[in-house]
């Protein structure tokens, strides 16, 4: 693996009794995109929370440009250039759009997040909590891209955008000069190209690994086959 982005080594991860990642091995490159899929309870969510330090392994280890970060806290990693932009809660919701911005900012312009998102614009003076889910959205990824992070994870970015949006959204993500990370339950066309790595999880475990061109004969096969054969069982954490 290169040592240019950050990894998963053999990563268990728990809830309680419930193990939710069962010896996760995957490599996310810098500059790059890296897409983890899965349905509810495919363990991409805790697979994304695990690289931020937001949730602790029980065995394994996190790994950053070749260093172990595995014992380094969630705000030491953002320190260094990690930015987590979560499926809830990704905002300050009492604040306004543009305090959120400001924060981001830390003295910069706003300019490129107003560039990224000119809905934005209207709204800075509103509080971030009265905005709707798709506003949301684009706040919480303008903050991420003033905060020019080194590793940006993202889980479900299109997140209540109209298509339009959701275009632009993954155009800006694939621009990036950063190892990014998204979390979907299916593959976005604005993904498919490049050399946009893909990890399909399934009840916690890589089932799939490869380039994107590759994933939809894959998935689909996979998928049908476990529709066959899985037996259902009880819902477990994303």
């Amino acid at each position: 693996m290169s040592a240019a982005g950050v990894s998963l080594r053999h990563a268990r991860v728990r809830y309680g009794p419930l193990e939710a990642l069962h010896g996760v091995t995957l490599h996310a490159p810098a500059p790059g995109v890296t897409v983890l899929l899965g349905r509810n309870g495919s363990g991409r969510t805790t697979a994304l929370r695990a690289l931020a330090g937001t949730l602790p392994l029980s065995h394994g280890a996190v790994v950053w440009d070749g260093a172990d970060v595995t014992c380094l806290p969630p705000y030491e990693r953002a320190r260094r250039g990690l930015c987590l932009v979560p499926d809830r809660r990704a905002v300050f919701a009492s604040l306004t759009v543009r305090e959120n911005l400001e924060l981001a900012a830390r003295g910069q312009p706003l300019s490129f997040a107003l560039d990224a998102y000119p809905q934005l614009d209207s709204l800075l003076p509103r509080r971030a909590g009265t905005l709707s889910g798709g506003e949301q959205r684009m706040l919480a990824l303008s903050r991420a891209l003033l905060a020019r992070a080194r590793v940006v994870l993202v889980d479900e970015p299109a997140q209540g955008m109209s298509p339009t949006v959701a275009a632009r959204t993954y155009e800006l993500l694939r621009g990036l000069d950063a190892c990014v990370v998204v979390a979907e339950q299916r593959l976005p066309p604005g993904l498919c190209a490049g050399t946009t790595i893909v990890y399909e999880l399934r009840r916690g475990a890589v089932v799939f690994s490869g380039e994107a061109t590759e994933t939809v004969t894959s998935t689909t096969t996979a998928t049908a086959m476990t529709a066959a054969t899985d037996p259902p069982g009880p819902a477990k954490p994303t």
